[in-house]
């Protein structure tokens, strides 16, 4: 049973600078399909850093049957800290550059579908996990990854276009680093350009670093990967096609509890949002702690 007929007071929460930024649309839109469904209809606007997830924790504490995040996987992330370990389920409007969560767990991207498809979902509990006490939903990533959101972090222009023009011009720079790594305990020698940590299967735009992880099977889905001559240029497509794990330059682990240790600090990144850089990372999953709308009508419904 959905919001549809479950639901009867909800609070959408707006980064008006995600992704590409505002249309004065969205607004109405949000208005027009909360009345038709007879649902009251509340939206705040974010105004600074964790904003967000204040917002959220207050429509926990007035009783809100659904909390949605109007942005990018950064404001997914916050309106979710609101909400973590509650009753209140979380709506995704994907409003982002790269929308990875909303990908995996096949909500629309369409602004006028994404609306209608949280009034046509069900609840399902998901997993969640922290590293370094930061709560991540998706994907967070050590190395090279992390060294790109740092830098993409501070740029006012975003999108696909953008991301991979920084991406192409650091790749030369940055070098590969050792780390020590624990998975439940099984030690695993890293030496490594990316270290990508997955609770879904892609970071965004379809890029898919851990094609076998589900937000709902209890286990993260550790990807370490080796610094990708430039002309190996079927690693590249293997991303978006959905094979990574047969790569020679890649080695996955699934666990539930990782430590990494790293010989010199290391940029790192939780969701895409820039963390600075840190030599010690502890990482653990949280089943099911956050309850999140998926479609009714995903494609994804049952792979997530």
């Amino acid at each position: 049973m959905g919001v549809e007929t479950r639901s009867k007071k909800v609070m959408f929460i707006v980064n008006k600078f995600a992704g590409t930024g505002y249309q004065p649309a969205v607004e109405g839109k949000m208005i027009e399909v909360s009345e038709r469904h007879d649902v009251e209809c509340t939206i705040e606007f974010t105004r600074s850093p964790g904003h967000a997830t204040e917002l959220a924790q207050a429509a926990v504490k007035e009783h809100f049957d659904a909390v949605v995040a109007v942005g990018g996987d950064g404001t997914i992330n916050e309106v979710a800290r609101g909400l973590v370990r509650s009753s209140v389920p979380m709506g995704i409007i994907p409003r982002g550059s790269g929308n990875g969560l909303s990908r995996h767990l096949g909500i629309p991207l369409k602004l006028h579908d994404a609306i209608n498809a949280v009034f046509r979902s069900s609840p399902v509990a998901v997993d969640t996990f922290t590293v370094n006490d930061k709560l991540s939903l998706n994907v967070s990533g050590i190395g090279f990854d992390g060294h790109i959101a740092n830098l993409f972090g501070g740029k006012t222009k975003r999108g696909l276009t953008g991301y991979t023009k920084l991406t192409i011009s650091e790749f030369l720079q940055f070098k590969e680093f050792d780390a020590s790594v624990l998975v439940d305990g099984n030690p695993v020698d890293a030496h490594a350009f990316i270290i990508a940590v997955a609770n879904s299967s892609q970071y965004g735009n379809n890029a898919r670093i851990a094609p076998a992880a589900s937000v709902c099977d209890g286990l993260l889905h550790l990807n370490i990967i080796r610094k990708v001559p430039m002309y190996r240029l079927d690693v590249v497509y293997a991303v978006f096609a959905g094979n990574i794990e047969r790569s020679s330059f890649c080695q996955i682990v699934a666990g539930q509890k990782i430590t990494i240790k790293t010989t010199k600090p290391i940029a790192y990144h939780v969701d895409g949002e820039p963390c600075g850089h840190h030599d010690n990372f502890q990482i653990t999953i949280n089943p099911s702690s956050l309850k999140v709308l998926v479609p009714d009508q995903s494609p994804r419904k049952h792979k997530i």
